[in-house]
């Protein structure tokens, strides 16, 4: 099992994983051995949490791989993954497995995954959260992306490949993957809501918030993907005498939004860093409404942000800057939901009327996008390639 991210760190791979190898553990036959190879917490440089480098239980090993200090930019990123990728080839090349498994937003996790199944003649499962080579036009300067697509293309199609089945975590995918590889077998295991949000979400009671202003929380990472700064500091001046945004997170544009709410004298914008996920919980509890934005990229029309479905199930009013696929699952699947197209603040503003500002538990979506659930059927899917199924 090859994640960057694992318990207790801070990333919807992480939560994912971690879940899901606790559904498989459970399902495994008598004998069968885990093994989990991850990193130290390190999904932001502004926040750590405690955990063992190696921890062991009955059937399962979780090795943790310490990387050194990084912030979010493109080039630590890349150096953290050289020594990630070093480091699980040294713990792979004495060991044998049967299955490999890899989950994968940036590509090279997934690379990797397929590379120690190539060498270990292994079963391959891919869990796809991300296209990168279909974002990279949008994140990276164009002459870097113009000179990296190719090769990022070429180490795509090789990956792919090499995998038995594939789980791709939106349905919005389904379209460029159709293209490019019309003989995959593909599963659709979305993100879901972990336990600790059902319970909280279980405590809401119908309230109507008449008080001003209001509170709107945004919680997350702060890089290009996610655009704040093309849009809080409009936004927030627009709504100044209405609301008071509270964003909590990290990343490698959260300089680029203190800079811009700076220039334009903004006072209504509080900038906090990552926290737990019990200390989130209460910030969620404690907003009136919960923001959500992804930046104008033709690439994320196809995503499914995972936040949506922690947001969902506070029962809280969502308001969502998203297009393509997102804006469909929003409308569809989460009452109480304003959409706007992403980086209009003039739109947002508008929206914004549509939502009731009550809380009231969202049932019907917890009981259909439980994560324990979810993940108990994604490992069922799983070890279907050990029993020889498609």
């Amino acid at each position: 099992m090859l994640s960057f991210y694992y318990h207790p760190d801070l990333s919807a791979g992480s939560f994912r994983t971690t879940a899901l190898v606790k559904a498989l553990t459970e399902k495994l036959p008598k004998g069968a051995h885990v093994d989990v190879i991850t990193t130290l917490p390190n999904r932001y440089s502004t926040f750590s949490s405690e955990a063992p480098e190696l921890e062991t239980h009955p059937g399962l090993e979780i090795y943790r791989i310490r990387l050194s200090s990084h912030k979010s930019g493109m080039a630590d990123q890349s150096r953290a993954f050289i020594h990630f990728a070093k480091e699980v080839k040294r713990c792979v090349w004495s060991r044998q497995y049967d299955l490999v498994y890899a989950t994968s937003s940036r590509l090279m996790t997934a690379t990797l995954g397929a590379w120690i199944a190539r060498q270990h003649k292994a079963k391959l499962y891919l869990d796809i959260r991300d296209i990168f080579v279909d974002t990279i036009n949008d994140v990276l300067p164009r002459p870097l992306a113009l000179l990296t697509k190719p090769l990022l293309s070429l180490l795509e199609r090789w990956t792919i490949k090499q995998a038995d089945k594939v789980n791709l975590v939106s349905k919005g995918f389904k379209s460029y993957f159709d293209a490019r590889y019309p003989y995959l077998q593909c599963s659709f295991f979305t993100n879901g809501v972990d336990v600790e949000f059902i319970e909280a979400g279980a405590r809401v009671n119908a309230e109507n918030l008449a008080r001003m202003p209001l509170t709107v929380l945004y919680a997350g990472n702060m890089g290009e993907g996610q655009g704040l700064h093309t849009i809080i500091p409009d936004l927030a001046m627009r709504m100044r005498e209405r609301v008071i945004f509270r964003l909590i997170g990290d990343g490698s544009r959260k300089s680029s939004l203190q800079a811009a709410l700076q220039k334009a004298g903004v006072d209504n914008v509080e900038l906090l860093p990552p926290m737990r996920r019990d200390q989130l919980i209460q910030a969620y509890q404690a907003a009136d409404v919960l923001f959500l934005h992804l930046n104008d990229y033709d690439a994320f029309k196809n995503v499914l942000p995972s936040k949506l479905f922690e947001y969902a199930a506070m029962g809280k009013p969502i308001w969502a800057g998203v297009t393509g696929y997102a804006a469909e699952f929003v409308r569809s699947e989460i009452n109480n939901a304003a959409v706007f197209h992403p980086c209009d603040a003039v739109e947002a503003q508008k929206v914004f009327s549509k939502l009731s500002l009550v809380d009231a538990p969202r049932t019907e979506f917890i009981d259909k996008f439980s994560r324990t659930r979810l993940m108990q059927v994604m490992a069922d899917d799983l070890l279907s390639l050990m029993r020889g199924g498609a």
